[in-house]
């Protein structure tokens, strides 16, 4: 798979803009799965959110989309127990995936969480990206590393996406990402850039948005450059 941009090269503002128009558009709640038959039609590309408990998938699937409540947030760790599907401008998917890492749930809930989300991980034809958050508090920790092993074993491209930015010292963001990128090289299938983010200050999020459209919808004809949107103003979507 291909890399990103390092964070040091500037974005295409093209994509930046394609990113702000997107997640402009219309995104509602479709469905909460509980296994694999309740799945939608595999349609859409999709684009998954998973992380440990609390790290703040739905902070920001809500920050990306400018919602306050589309995706239920909750300082309780478990609360997801579903897949949550969303649909953004019927151009794509996103999902909240149940977190991992909890301590207060009965461990066959976490068992059958586990399996439900380590199935869709490996076998879903229409996941283009999974971005994998983690607390910039506290780094990638070992279950995160489960999990990107997973990803890699499934051979999903995956994202590290360091949450709460605005929770550490701006001091510590850079070596935060140089150790990161160290631990990624061991990843085949993660990019081998991470993104610092933040849900409360917007921190990161314009850039994500922009990723989002290059690696997600990167076939979709609609974000090349010169063809005009859906709406046929001819500018960028």
């Amino acid at each position: 798979m291909s890399g990103a941009a390092p964070a040091s090269e500037p974005i295409d503002p093209a994509l930046i803009e394609a990113g702000r128009h997107l997640f402009a558009q219309d995104c509602q709640f479709v469905r909460a799965i509980a296994d694999l038959g309740q799945l939608p039609p595999a349609a859409l590309p999709e684009l998954a959110f998973v992380g440990r408990s609390n790290v703040g998938k739905s902070s920001l699937v809500n920050a990306l989309t400018g919602r306050r409540t589309l995706a239920r947030t909750s300082n309780t760790p478990g609360r997801t127990q579903h897949l949550i599907f969303f649909n953004l401008d019927d151009r794509m998917h996103l999902v909240d995936l149940p977190g991992y890492g909890f301590a207060k749930v009965p461990k066959t809930v976490v068992e059958a969480w586990t399996s439900l989300l380590r199935a869709y991980l490996r076998g879903r034809p229409t996941l283009r990206l999974a971005l994998v958050l983690v607390d910039s508090r506290h780094g990638i920790k070992a279950n995160d590393r489960e999990m990107m092993t997973l990803l890699d074993r499934a051979a999903v491209p995956y994202r590290v996406i360091l949450t709460k930015a605005d929770k550490i010292k701006p001091a510590a963001a850079a070596p935060l990402i140089t150790a990161t990128e160290t631990l990624l090289k061991a990843h085949p299938a993660a990019f081998p850039t991470p993104m610092l983010t933040s849900a409360e200050t917007k921190t990161g999020l314009a850039d994500l948005k922009a990723e989002i459209v290059r690696t997600v919808l990167e076939g979709d004809v609609v974000f090349r450059h010169g063809v005009a949107p859906r709406d046929g103003s001819g500018g960028p979507v």
